[in-house]
């Protein structure tokens, strides 16, 4: 139980990955990146000398070249000691042109490369890496919950570009129940899905590396400003799974898409009304620091 006011609220004893507060505060810690090198080099394979060894972070908020078309607000934004840049994304609910958006975010650090002056059009490596608590039309029909792109010849399937990475983990996809054969990758998952239904940390993760992801997410030992900002976070990430789930039940696509819309918009006015900085509503919310003026003149 946690006290709240006069009122009284119950909240887990770990908070909820998926929430960007949740996400942020176990992932994003420029000080102690072990925990996000873990997922990164689970997710991408990588063993021995290929591992990632040190991270860097990046600013995640990116600037288009003309006023007039859209930035980019990353999750996590990064780059290791190689120079390959990786973007984190985690995408709560079901969004149709997802893989647009992740492609369009892809392009950013490409443009970020693009040095003045003398350049050979020489890139590094990127990587977008998204998390997703939804499962993708196009993967439907496999079971593989964890799929690597890159541009390859249609007709030999070899790899004609290997620079521009896809990722994407569809996390509900995971469903296997025998712990013992878990590999590294499928705990994270886990621990993505059942993070904040959990008492204790399993004893099989005792000693590893993701047990610092439940220190990190200890409610109870967060400071009172993360605690109420956590709280606020959890409601939105409740209200946007709600929406979803309502508009899901109408059967239509469109349905979907403008009942979050419409809901996203209602959370923002809430938020305006109860004074929080615009920075704050298009971090949480998503929307555009033009859609958020917009709603604050109505």
């Amino acid at each position: 139980m946690v006290k709240k006011g006069k009122a009284m609220c119950y909240i887990e004893k770990y908070i909820n990955p998926f929430t960007d507060f949740g996400f942020k505060k176990i992932f994003g810690d420029e000080e102690n990146t072990e925990l996000l090198k873990s997922l990164i080099n689970d997710i991408l394979g990588l063993e021995g000398n290929k591992k990632i060894k040190n991270i860097i972070f990046k600013n995640g908020e990116l600037l288009p070249d003309s006023p007039n078309d859209r930035k980019a607000i990353f999750d996590l934004y990064c780059e290791d000691e190689r120079g390959s840049n990786f973007i984190v994304e985690l995408q709560k609910v079901y969004q149709e042109h997802f893989q647009s958006r992740a492609l369009y975010y892809a392009t950013f650090p490409i443009q970020e490369q693009a040095i003045r002056g003398a350049w050979d059009f020489s890139l590094t490596p990127i990587y977008f890496i998204g998390l997703l608590n939804f499962e993708v039309e196009r993967f439907k029909d496999t079971p593989e919950y964890l799929h690597h792109g890159q541009i390859l010849d249609i007709k030999t399937k070899k790899v004609v570009y290997d620079k521009l990475n896809m990722v994407y983990v569809e996390i509900p996809k995971f469903k296997k129940d025998n712990k013992e054969q878990f590999n590294h990758l499928e705990w994270w998952i886990y621990v993505f899905q059942n993070l904040n239904k959990m008492t204790d940390i399993p004893k099989e993760l005792e000693g590893d590396i993701i047990e610092k992801a439940f220190e990190k997410a200890e409610f109870i030992k967060l400071p009172k400003e993360e605690q109420d900002k956590y709280h606020r976070n959890l409601k939105i990430y409740r209200d946007l799974i709600n929406s979803y789930k309502t508009a899901h039940k109408t059967g239509l696509t469109e349905g979907i898409e403008q009942g979050i819309k419409q809901r996203n918009q209602e959370i923002a006015k809430n938020l305006l009304k109860a004074s929080m900085s615009i920075e704050f509503i298009m971090e949480t919310i998503g929307l555009s620091i033009d859609e958020i003026e917009r709603l604050d003149r109505i």
